[in-house]
């Protein structure tokens, strides 16, 4: 491989590959956290349902809609005075990861949103019927059904995350992102940014089969 590559630095593209998928995991796991709740507060405040609010459901959609529409990259920048304020610094994987978490969960939620839409009413009237509290219905009705598009989600989101750290590596947020930038474009090193690529399409191939697998695996309809 570093004959293939002679002016590729291994050292420096481990280290950016650990980086981004440091930044993928931790981004990943606390969009699943926020984005599980947003979503099922979406869906139980709306209309007709559980917890039906309009005017919270109303402001809880207006602030997932505003942050799912700004570009990641504007919105980097948008956050760095809150980043520096919580982390003290802008620059590396760490910086990056209050934009990644803003940037992912108002669109996972959505997404949560949309599977808990699709099961059956009649499931859940029948847990009402029964006694169920709110958050029985929750924990034994709502996400157990929803979770095959609950984890489908999450696949996508998670893909989506690993193009946003590229994103952030062009303004230091470090990872493989960074290393293309800093070192390939910059630099005219074209076997960098050729190897960071690669890498960051086997990151994705990886997450979609996991994504994929589990989906299967647990939907009952399959």
């Amino acid at each position: 491989m570093t004959q293939l590559f002679p002016n590729v630095d291994w050292d420096a593209m481990l280290l950016a590959t650990q980086e981004t998928l440091f930044m993928t995991v931790i981004a990943a796991l606390a969009t699943f956290i926020f984005g599980l709740i947003i979503g099922l507060f979406l869906f139980l405040t709306s209309k007709d349902q559980l917890l039906e609010n309009k005017f919270f459901n109303t402001i809880l959609a207006a602030f997932v809609n505003i942050f799912r529409s700004i570009p990641f990259i504007i919105l980097i920048i948008l956050l760095i005075p809150f980043t520096i304020f919580i982390l003290g610094s802008m620059l590396g994987a760490k910086a990056a990861l209050p934009a990644l978490i803003i940037g992912a969960a108002p669109f996972y939620a959505r997404m949560v949103e949309i599977g808990l839409r699709e099961i059956d009413k009649g499931v859940i009237e029948a847990a009402r019927a029964m006694g169920a509290s709110t958050f029985t219905i929750i924990v034994k009705v709502l996400i157990p059904e929803a979770l095959p598009a609950i984890i489908s989600g999450l696949t996508v989101t998670t893909i989506a995350i690993v193009g946003y750290t590229a994103m952030a590596g062009v303004v230091g947020g470090g990872g493989l992102g960074n290393l293309a930038f800093m070192e390939g474009y910059q630099r005219s090193n074209n076997q960098v940014t050729l190897v960071a690529t690669v890498i960051i399409l086997l990151i994705v191939f990886i997450l979609q089969f996991i994504g994929d697998s589990v989906t299967t695996k647990i939907d009952k309809r399959a």
